[in-house]
């Protein structure tokens, strides 16, 4: 078969350059290489599909083809969308549909051979899957990976700052995206299912696009993870390298006696979300944590966040200033380290480094919709205490089993306890740290995401509307022009969010 993926947002590239440095960088782009390369290694042609960006900042994305060297069957195909330069998702819309849209039309057909299917990523990738789908009728698949409603709850949108917050973030255009996207897929990918689908999918915004309780309309496919990259037994061509870079910032940062203790390990972006502040107030308010181990945060492209401003605004001004508040108001230095680590096999060097001094990895953001890093930390032997706010719920569960601690991350004081009750116990740590990564190896690694995927689409081409809605919505008058008359209203994305 022939599968294109639809990832206008972020970039793709032999070297996965900026991968968590940007918003639009995030896992998803993760999601989509691991599952296209696995795909390609059953004999597949895969295509990844994003967007050129010509800019001296990122200056690897300006060739129309690129590929990755262990992976003959996949392409990355960069076509033009609007300016040169490097945008934001948020302002990509308009662009996706007068330029990037037609690129591809235009492109399969000079080679004269569409993909048998079309896999959509996020709204801009499913929105392309609906038009596209429109046009020359091929069948996509839609990956939602996070949806706009959400987001809007989580900023605390209302009727009095709608406009304003929609202004940045077009919510009318995302929201009635996403609606499309779901409606009009052949099926809608999830990686769970009473998190993502009966809670995110369920959500007002989305009435009359999508039944939940269909079960033909979805299909779980819970991301993976790479055990020839993060599993405890591998080791990376630069492991030594990544463990000298360690021992020296924890010389730089952390006082001489306290230099061998384990470490509560945070690897996020530095987005408000993540909610550094609480596992650094967990830590602060807890004496016996502050005995037992030391915090470790890893950055990308940040050698020294702490001490240092960094060129992101959001995250200087919403993330580390709060956060170096707290290190100064309780005397945290010499017990803290925050530092970049250079890319993902450093980053699996680095969970093996600690999971050798009997660490724990730490997630507490206020949600997450699956939480990849926690799996890949797992499989390299950290023990787990993680937000419930996400799919980890589920994905940390079997029968009565759980495979890690799940704490609020609103609430310091269950942080801390979660932490204290798998470094305060040995028994506990060896259990978590053996289970979970046998139930990681079990469940959740990139080769059995795509061979299911691959089973769906196989479904899909030998039936196209098998799964489909009975009813489907009609394509937003903004996404056939993207005119200013005929943008979403702020009255349209009223009725739909505050269901009015």
């Amino acid at each position: 078969m022939h599968i294109g993926f639809l990832n206008p947002q972020g970039n793709f590239d032999r070297h996965d350059s900026y991968w968590t440095e940007h918003p639009d960088f995030g896992g998803q782009l993760i999601y989509v290489k691991n599952v296209a390369v696995e795909m390609a290694k059953h004999g597949h042609k895969v295509d990844i599909i994003t967007r050129q960006i010509i800019d001296p900042e990122w200056s690897e994305f300006s060739e129309k083809f690129d590929g990755y060297p262990d992976a003959p069957n996949v392409r990355i195909i960069r076509l033009p969308a609007g300016p040169k330069e490097f945008l934001r998702k948020e302002l990509l819309w308009s662009h996706l549909v007068r330029d990037w849209i037609p690129n591809i039309l235009e492109f399969y057909q000079e080679e004269g051979n569409f993909p048998d299917v079309m896999t959509g990523h996020y709204a801009d990738g499913g929105i392309s899957g609906v038009l596209i789908e429109a046009k020359v009728g091929v069948p996509f698949t839609f990956t939602a990976h996070s949806l706009g409603a959400l987001k809007m709850d989580k900023l605390e949108i209302t009727p009095e700052n709608l406009s304003e917050m929609d202004e940045y973030y077009h919510f009318g255009r995302r929201l009635m995206a996403e609606r499309l996207s779901m409606n009009r897929s052949a099926v809608n990918i999830t990686s769970t299912t009473a998190q993502e689908r009966f809670k995110q999918y369920a959500h007002p915004a989305y009435h009359w696009a999508v039944d939940v309780n269909n079960d033909a309309r979805f299909a779980e496919i819970p991301p993976g993870v790479d055990p020839s990259l993060f599993d405890i037994e591998t080791r990376s061509p630069n492991e030594e390298e990544t463990y000298q870079l360690i021992q020296e910032r924890l010389g730089r940062d952390i006082d001489e006696k306290r230099q061998d203790l384990p470490a509560i390990i945070a690897a996020s972006r530095l987005a408000p979300k993540k909610n550094h502040l609480g596992l650094v107030q967990a830590f602060a308010e807890s004496k016996t944590l502050q005995e037992q181990a030391n915090l470790v945060i890893f950055t990308q492209g940040e050698d020294n966040p702490l001490r240092e401003p960094v060129s992101d605004e959001t995250a200087e001004q919403e993330v580390l200033i709060p956060l170096r508040d707290v290190v100064n108001t309780n005397n945290l230095w010499g017990k803290i380290s925050a530092f970049g680590v250079p890319d993902q096999p450093a980053l699996a060097a680095a969970y093996r480094f600690f999971a050798q001094r009997h660490s724990v990895f730490a997630l507490t953001s206020h949600h997450e919709p699956f939480g990849l890093g926690p799996i890949e930390a797992a499989l390299a032997g950290l023990p787990l205490v993680v937000t419930q706010n996400s799919g980890l719920m589920e994905s940390l569960q079997e029968g009565d089993q759980v495979y890690g601690i799940l704490i609020d991350p609103e609430n310091p004081g269950a942080i801390a306890k979660g932490l204290e009750d798998v470094l305060s116990d040995s028994q506990q740590w060896e259990r978590l740290h053996q289970d979970c990564r046998q139930h990681v190896l079990k469940y959740y690694t990139w080769e059995r995401a795509a061979i299911d995927y691959l089973k769906l689409i196989e479904e899909i081409v030998a039936s196209p509307n098998a799964r489909r809605a009975d009813e489907l919505l009609p394509i937003h008058p903004y996404f056939l022009d993207p005119r200013p008359e005929n943008d979403v209203s702020l009255d349209e994305l009223k009725e739909l969010y505050f269901q009015t």
